[in-house]
């Protein structure tokens, strides 16, 4: 089985890298931390960068996850080259435009491109946001399948994830003490479904949706609260038909918790995504 430390990185292709920039550092509130050509790194916490925009297609989507030791991602490829899955060791420009110190790139069963990176380069000064939306770093992100069961099974079985909660078929993935780093939503094509990021309190929460309101920028969902992992969030529309989320207070679960909790299974109806009664507007939240 393949041991995930954290997850790392979002890629995204972007047809305006100009006007897609500047939502994530004006509206999104990060960092930049340079620019190279094509590509665009930006913060959100002590990594290097979590998020890295580039001139391509825009559904052109990678997510990153970190393994602790050359030997585990040695091991991770030759794991999958044996289960039949599609996966390659990147070449050292790629690792080197990646800031890792070596890479895995695999495609999982619905065809969700996934780095395994190995030495990760963190960054020597503290992340100062463009905007005080106060985030305190990336967390997860939502992942889209083809069929939620068989990639359940895959990033349990095979890449060492566990079950926190399901709603409908929809499983919440935890690598971590955090309730969730993947969560997997039925979809028509593969791709990133939403990004992440945690703020301080229900003020960054309340305070990003009246900002976002004034900027005419589309609210999705909520405010809510979610009754699965407990978080107080707010889903908003970024360029490319991206959705971003800022969410507080994620519910964690210890060693010690895992000894007698066990997944929760919710019906698909909007109450399983909000305890409050708000209604999204994104697709792979409604059945």
């Amino acid at each position: 089985m393949i041991h995930l430390h954290d997850i790392r990185y979002v890629r995204l292709g972007t047809v305006d890298l100009a006007t897609t920039v500047r939502y994530a550092t004006e509206v999104l509130g990060l960092e930049v931390a340079r620019t190279e050509g094509k590509f665009v790194y930006l913060r959100s916490d002590s990594r290097d960068h979590t998020l890295c925009y580039f001139e391509g297609d825009p559904r052109d989507h990678t997510a990153a996850f970190e393994v602790d030791t050359q030997q585990e991602l040695d091991n991770a490829l030759a794991v999958l080259l044996e289960g039949g899955y599609q996966a390659r060791r990147g070449t050292v420009d790629e690792a080197e435009q990646r800031y890792v110190r070596d890479f895995v790139n695999l495609k999982d069963p619905s065809g969700n491109s996934i780095d395994l990176v190995y030495a990760p380069h963190h960054s020597g000064r503290r992340y100062f946001p463009s905007r005080d939306a106060g985030i305190t770093g990336f967390s997860h992100i939502g992942l889209r399948t083809l069929n939620a069961q068989r990639d359940e099974l895959f990033w349990t079985s095979l890449m060492g994830a566990k079950v926190s909660d399901r709603i409908g078929t929809s499983p919440l993935l935890r690598i971590d003490e955090v309730h969730h780093k993947i969560a997997l939503f039925p979809s028509s094509y593969p791709g990133v479904q939403h990004i992440n990021h945690q703020v301080e309190s229900i003020d960054d929460v309340m305070r990003a949706y009246y900002i976002l309101k004034e900027r005419n920028i589309p609210i999705r969902f909520g405010p809510g609260r979610h009754p699965t992992s407990g978080a107080i969030f707010l889903y908003f529309g970024g360029p490319d038909g991206m959705v971003y989320e800022y969410s507080t207070g994620v519910r964690l679960i210890t060693k010690e918790d895992e000894l007698t909790y066990w997944p929760r299974n919710f019906p698909f109806v909007s109450e399983s995504f909000c305890m409050w009664g708000a209604r999204p507007d994104i697709p792979e939240f409604k059945a």
